[in-house]
């Protein structure tokens, strides 16, 4: 059976033998890759992988062909062109990119991981064979679109600085960007015959858009640093609360600077972890012509409120940084307005990181409340705040929580489990031919 595989990145291993850098994003890939190549001749299964890369890649500025193809670890992989800048834009030329490499590749299944760009709908309309198309539901661009201000102010939400007015870029046309590319998700799924899901939340979206679609429930491996480690509450910055992302407002940042000042007045060294961009940058003049709309808001609010002391932003982690800092967790904290199954909420439990979020999408897919984390009411400050004061006073509440969410991660992200579940989907799908 040929399986190809369409992804949003360069896989770390094909970067690897690249020598380029890779992104720390949509690291379940790399697992389940590897699983497959290295049972390549037991499971039947021969594994290609597409990307795109942007027009001003080394790797396919210079070339004229419809993608550029390549071999490592005994997988054929192919690089096409897209504007990975604007993801709201629908390009037609990448459909004929990708018929060019389903015709060079001849799949039995293509395998899309994710909707959140438009080359998810240009292969399901290349490829033309629903039934033979799965896509797996990472985000949902749809839904994320309606929440996206995640209660700002409408005075926030409608403010540009001049690199939002350069880049058309203010916190509402991020929103109306979202809608698009929700736009263009809608369609691929209503183009293909199987999902794969996890969580109630995107089994009932998908559902809607697509009942004729078959469902496959397949939970995520994670990346691998994350299996090993353990939380220790003797070795913890005591609380310490750390953020995985802060980016864009449903990441919920925002929130959590308004719950800050009281949680500070009971526990004066409370201090506040932000991962990803340092969008509140604002030392160099770059940095103050680079900053958005929305990173002014914070730095704004955090100045004002005499925070500089207590938010600490960390820039991009690669993964061993991100798990050493969790192990020097108080408390993980998913404040989002929206999600689906946050991988940063797998990864935390995975070490025993107590973990307190937002009873939002399908996190409590990932966890029971009150037994393997703390649970409260989206966009609700003061449950935020009780959750997080009750696991910094109690520490016998936290080692419970952090038993417990192991016990549960541990099955949930188990790399054997699904990666036979896999197994069982692809050889379902090809068995109805």
């Amino acid at each position: 059976m040929k399986v190809l595989w369409l992804c949003n990145i360069m896989i770390p291993f094909i970067a690897k033998s690249l020598k380029q850098n890779f992104m720390v994003k949509e690291g379940w890939l790399s697992g389940l890759s590897e699983q497959l190549i290295k049972h390549s001749e037991e499971n039947n299964i021969t594994l290609a992988i597409c990307f795109p890369a942007s027009e001003n890649c080394g790797f396919v500025k210079w070339d004229d062909s419809l993608f550029v193809k390549n071999r490592t670890q005994g997988v054929d992989y192919y690089i096409f062109r897209e504007d990975t800048v604007h993801p709201e834009l629908y390009d037609a030329s990448v459909e004929e990119s990708l018929k060019a490499v389903v015709a060079d590749f001849d799949p039995d299944i293509v395998h899309i991981f994710g909707t959140e760009f438009p080359h998810a709908l240009a292969m399901t309309k290349a490829w033309g064979q629903p039934k033979r198309t799965l896509i797996g539901i990472q985000g949902l661009c749809s839904e994320i679109a309606k929440v996206y201000m995640a209660d700002l102010p409408y005075s926030v939400q409608k403010k540009r600085t001049f690199r939002d007015i350069l880049k058309k870029d203010g916190l509402q046309q991020q929103q109306q960007k979202f809608i698009q590319r929700g736009k263009n998700e809608i369609e691929a799924i209503k183009l293909t015959g199987h999902i794969t899901g996890r969580t109630d939340f995107d089994r009932e979206v998908t559902a809607k858009l697509n009942p004729t679609a078959k469902y496959h429930f397949m939970n995520e491996t994670l990346r691998d640093d994350f299996y090993h480690d353990c939380w220790d509450i003797d070795k913890i910055d005591r609380y310490s609360i750390f953020l995985s992302q802060g980016n864009y407002p449903i990441k919920g940042l925002h929130y959590v600077l308004e719950a800050l000042p009281e949680i500070i007045e009971k526990y004066p060294q409370t201090k506040v972890y932000i991962a990803g961009d340092i969008i509140t940058a604002n030392e160099t003049l770059k940095d103050k012509i680079k900053i958005s709309g929305y990173g002014k808001y914070l730095l704004g609010f955090i100045k004002k409120n005499n925070l500089e002391n207590h938010v600490v932003f960390l820039g991009t982690q690669s993964a061993g940084r991100m798990c050493a800092r969790l192990l020097k967790t108080h408390v993980f904290l998913c404040p989002s307005a929206i999600e689906n199954s946050p991988n940063s909420v797998g990864e935390a439990m995975l070490l025993g990181v107590p973990v307190v979020s937002a009873d939002v999408g399908g996190v409590h897919n990932l966890l029971t409340n009150r037994m393997e984390g703390l649970l409260y009411a989206p966009g609700d400050k003061k449950e935020m705040q009780r959750a997080i004061l009750r696991v910094f006073a109690d520490d016998k509440l936290a080692m419970s929580l952090s038993t417990n969410a192991r016990e549960r991660a541990a099955k949930t992200h188990d790399a054997q489990t699904n990666y036979l579940r896999l197994l069982e989907i692809y050889h379902e799908i090809d068995g109805g031919f």
